[in-house]
């Protein structure tokens, strides 16, 4: 079961703390050095895709040069995002690393992101208060 905790601190935001002690600062978007909520959504689907993408490319024999992502959503409501969109940014080191990298990255997307998959899906959240 993955989970996380998400508290107030003392100086009236928020941090979100794993099991492992990582921490990641939450605001409400105005905030420097905070990731807002919306942002943090996008953060795990760029970041469940590219952790995926990375190694199972390289274990094909093709380490890419450069991998970076940009994760992009629009409110369509104003508690409602619309589709979320992936922009890979690759350097790669030959032509057919970028064979690799494409069907490695759809396999992804399509089957191996539980973020992503999740959010295709529409996976409920349910609401436990004491």
């Amino acid at each position: 079961m993955a989970n996380v905790r998400v508290e107030r601190t003392d100086e009236g935001g928020f941090r979100a703390t794993n099991a492992r002690g990582a921490e990641v600062r939450i605001g409400s978007g105005d905030e420097d050095g905070a990731f807002s909520p919306v942002e943090l959504l996008l953060a795990a689907v760029g970041g469940c895709n590219i952790v995926t993408v990375e190694p199972l490319t390289a274990k094909r024999g093709h380490r890419l040069v450069r991998l970076e992502m940009t994760v992009q959503a629009e409110k369509v409501e104003p508690n409602k995002l619309g589709p979320v969109t992936i922009t890979y940014d690759v350097e790669l080191p030959s032509e057919q690393a970028d064979e690799v990298f494409r069907a490695v990255a759809g396999r992804v997307h399509e089957k191996y992101c539980t973020v992503s998959r999740s959010l295709e899906e529409g996976t409920e959240v349910r609401l436990e208060l004491p």
